[in-house]
């Protein structure tokens, strides 16, 4: 990382936010079944939102830079920033934008989940701002698929700066989203969009596919079946890593929460392995627990599960 300039933040992010009504049933149901609500939430969610939120609570200085609406949801998760430590003085409020609507439906016997969701209205990253000074003051530069042409110009601010950019997509959002997937050199996938960009058939062969030379590192997610990650570190042999054996019973945004404690990590300086763990951890416990966890649980909760040895695959 660049320490030429002085870091006003650990983790700038760029992207979506959204608002999430989750609805708590005791089995997750089949079609046409009635079932009874056991509990209901609202909480603030989104790839980076979540992300920042947990990078925030493992000890990050984070900032919000993607566009707020005007409206009820936008000022909730304005909000819900304020009240987590996250900076959103750099994110534009615009009366034509709108964060995301979500409807999760948890079944609280495994974890799983349904989620139905509106983005009609969401910008995420502005094609113009941040400012070219703002991305230079952060440590780590973290993006998602919404708003690609403005974090595709954040990313090459970052990268020409010396900066790391974390990148946490889901999908093809843009004709350019092949560009953006490319300036992400701390690329994080889930399995499952992994292998569809990849045309492979497991989450190693993924991450096998999507490295280049001028990544850091390619890790693919695979939940309760651990990581895979590809680095030169490791003389570019995908490694797997094993996830901590928890009871889970939500497992809404735990993708975004190993995103974000991975990108604090980084930030921190912390080594690949350190990275991985810690995010591995706070994976678990937000599918564990249902909450984003903070140092202290992570730390305890490392100590108290010796990771295992990581295995080729």
């Amino acid at each position: 990382m660049n320490s030429a300039t002085p870091k006003r933040f650990d983790v700038l992010g760029l992207g979506c936010a959204a608002v999430d009504d989750l609805l708590y049933v005791p089995k997750f149901p089949a079609a046409d079944q009635k079932v009874r609500v056991s509990r209901r939430a609202r909480r603030c969610g989104g790839l980076t939102a979540v992300a920042l939120v947990a990078a925030a609570r493992l000890g990050a200085r984070c900032a919000y830079a993607g566009c707020l609406g005007t409206d009820d949801y936008s000022e909730f998760v304005a909000g819900h920033f304020a009240r987590e430590g996250v900076d959103i003085s750099l994110a534009p409020r615009l009366s034509e934008a709108h964060v995301i609507h979500s409807t999760i439906v948890v079944g609280e016997d495994t974890g799983s989940r349904a989620i139905l969701f509106e983005d009609a209205g969401m910008i995420g990253a502005h094609p113009a701002l941040p400012p070219a000074e703002a991305i230079r003051a952060a440590a780590v530069l973290f993006v998602d698929h919404f708003g690609v042409p403005g974090s595709i110009r954040a990313s090459r601010l970052a990268r020409a700066a010396g900066i790391p950019v974390v990148g946490d997509f889901e999908r093809e959002s843009d004709a350019r989203f092949g560009e953006l997937l490319n300036l992400a050199d701390h690329l994080i996938l889930s399995e499952e969009f992994a292998r569809w960009w990849t045309r492979t058939a497991t989450p190693a062969a993924a991450a096998a596919a999507l490295w280049r030379t001028d990544r850091a590192i390619v890790i693919v997610t695979a939940g309760a079946n651990g990581c895979w990650s590809v680095s030169a570190e490791d003389g570019l042999t995908p490694r797997h890593h094993p996830a901590f054996p928890v009871k889970a019973t939500d497992t809404t945004g735990c993708g975004d929460v190993f995103h974000g404690a991975y990108a604090a990590g980084l930030a921190r300086g912390e080594t690949l392995e350190d990275r991985i763990q810690m995010a591995a951890a706070a994976a678990a416990l937000k599918a564990r627990d249902g909450e984003i966890p903070h140092r202290a649980e992570v730390d305890n909760f490392l100590q108290a599960n010796r990771p295992s040895a990581r295995s080729p695959h």
